[in-house]
Parts: structure tokens; C-alpha cells; sequence
């Protein structure tokens, strides 16, 4: 029987990749105005930008026990395995209920092939490794093959991105308030990239065509072989910023591949509109 791919909305992959590969989404929770609201099934990422603009503060939080709960008992009542990759644990907490309520459903269910995977990625990084192992299930490929493969993958998956505004991240709680100010007043932008899970400071940048460009020189010394994979780029309701350094890779890097998705709400509600993101796999892949 094929093994079926779970993935959560922190992901950012489209409707269409869901139903291409037959993946399975279960989403997070945005707060606005009051409201709680699915991410990606009852709010898209288009609002909560426009929200921030005007001043507002979404919030977010995990998904919760029963969602997985009642997933996870569903697949196993029906002997169907299932794999669940999940955001970054260092990000969320959603993994970490998962486990709990994998163990729990095991309980029920000893025999349950039920398998829950922290990937340590975010957005389309993320996304990218869900989209391996949902290639390997659809070709048939057993759960060892698929969860040995992605983490392999999400180990290699380089995350360079950078924000529009550090008042979005000093609000979740990532930077100081000194550095927000002291960023915005000398309009420095930083670039930062997840380490095991993290988001890590890399380097502070001063004007917006440096910073582009330094990030394409931190893909090029970081990555290799871009015309044998798929480079992921996204974007806080930025579009053609993310069009345009799509065409400068083209251009410069040989890059052959390039998926460009909005940063979905759940972590947009973080970064905030303008932020902008490229994952790609490193050196070190094989």
C-alpha cells in the first residue's frame, strides 16, 4: 500500500502540489481581529500582510492534539500508513504534539505504521523535502526509503532569507527592540538562515541591491549543481522581487528550476510583507 505524505500549512506549498502528489495538509491556526482562522484554508496569506500593513498583529499557534488525533487514528483504524513531516520543532510546537499524539494513538493501535519526522525547516525549504518524499511514494518507495531520504534532504537545505521590516521580528520575538529600531533607523537589513532548526543572524546588509547580491553570493559559496535542482524562492507579498532575483539566478547561477510561492500565514505573520527567502540544496548534497 502507498505510503501517504502528511505535511502542515508552515510549508507553504500550493493546492496544486497537494493534489499532484496526493499530500495531505493539516493546517495551523492564525489569530486576527478576534478570529481564529485555518491558515491556508479559511485565510490566505494576502490578508494577514495587508492586516500587518495597517498596523495589526497576527498571532499564531500549533496545531492541536485532537487535529492529529483524529488523523492519525483515522490512518491507523484504516491499516494505512502514513508519514507525517513536520515544521521545525525549533519553530513550533507542533511536532512535538504530534509525537504525543502518535504515541498515544499507538496505544490504540500497536501495529499502526504511523511515523512522525521533525525536518528542521521552514516555508518552502520545507515545502521542497515534502515534495521528495511525496515523489518516493508515488513511485512506490517504503516508509524507510522516504523518511532516510527527506532528512537527508532537509539536512542539505539551505534557508538565506531576509525582512523587509525587524519591527515584524522584534514583535515575535527574534531581535531586540534596540536592534529593530537601530535596523529601521539606519535601514539595515539582515540576512539570516536556519541552523538545526533555528533562525541564526548571519550578516547585516546597508541598502537593497547589496542585499540581493549578497545573497546570491552566499547561495553560490553555499550550494552546487543548480541546474540538477529545484530552487525554492519565496516571498512576503512581494512577487516581482522574487521574480526578479528568479531571473538574475537564471542568469548568474545556471539555475535550471525555480518554484516561487508567497510565504504562507503562519510564518508571514512572523516575517512580515516584504520578506524574501531562497532554499537550495548545499555543497555537501550527494
Amino acid at each position: 500500500m502507498m505510503i501517504k505524505i502528511l505535511a502542515d500549512s508552515a510549508c507553504d506549498l500550493s493546492e496544486t502540489h497537494y493534489k499532484t502528489y496526493d499530500i495531505e495538509m493539516i493546517p495551523l491556526t492564525v489569530h486576527l481581529d478576534g478570529q481564529e482562522y485555518k491558515d491556508s484554508v479559511d485565510i490566505k496569506p494576502k490578508t494577514v500582510y495587508n492586516a500587518m500593513r495597517e498596523g495589526k498583529s497576527p498571532k499564531t499557534s500549533q496545531v492541536s492534539p485532537q487535529a492529529f488525533k483524529t488523523i492519525f487514528t483515522s490512518y491507523a483504524e484504516a491499516n494505512q500508513p502514513l508519514v507525517y513531516f513536520a515544521f521545525s520543532s525549533e519553530l513550533s510546537g507542533t511536532y512535538q504534539t504530534a509525537k504525543m499524539m502518535e504515541q498515544e494513538v499507538k496505544e490504540t493501535y500497536p501495529d499502526a505504521e504511523l511515523h512522525v519526522v521533525d525536518t528542521k525547516c521552514a516555508s518552502i525549504g520545507y515545502g521542497l523535502v515534502i515534495l521528495r518524499a511525496a515523489q518516493l511514494a508515488k513511485n512506490g518507495a517504503d516508509s524507510s526509503e522516504i523518511i532516510d531520504t527527506a532528512i537527508y534532504h532537509a539536512e542539505h537545505m539551505e534557508h538565506i532569507f531576509t525582512v523587509d521590516d525587524l519591527e515584524y521580528l522584534y514583535r515575535g520575538g527574534r531581535v531586540s527592540k534596540t536592534a529593530a529600531f537601530v535596523g529601521s533607523f539606519l535601514k539595515i537589513k539582515p540576512v539570516l538562515h536556519v541552523e538545526n532548526g533555528k533562525l541564526v543572524p548571519l550578516e547585516k546588509i546597508r541598502g537593497s541591491k547589496k542585499l540581493l547580491n549578497r545573497m546570491l553570493a552566499i547561495m553560490e559559496e553555499r550550494g552546487t549543481d543548480f541546474s540538477n535542482q529545484i530552487i525554492g524562492i519565496s516571498h512576503g507579498d512581494d512577487l516581482e522581487k522574487a521574480q526578479n532575483i528568479a531571473n538574475i539566478m537564471k542568469e548568474k547561477l545556471a539555475v535550471k528550476e525555480v518554484m516561487i510561492e508567497m510565504v504562507g500565514s503562519t510564518i508571514g505573520a512572523h516575517s512580515g510583507p516584504g520578506t524574501l527567502a531562497i532554499f537550495f540544496l548545499n555543497s555537501d548534497y550527494k
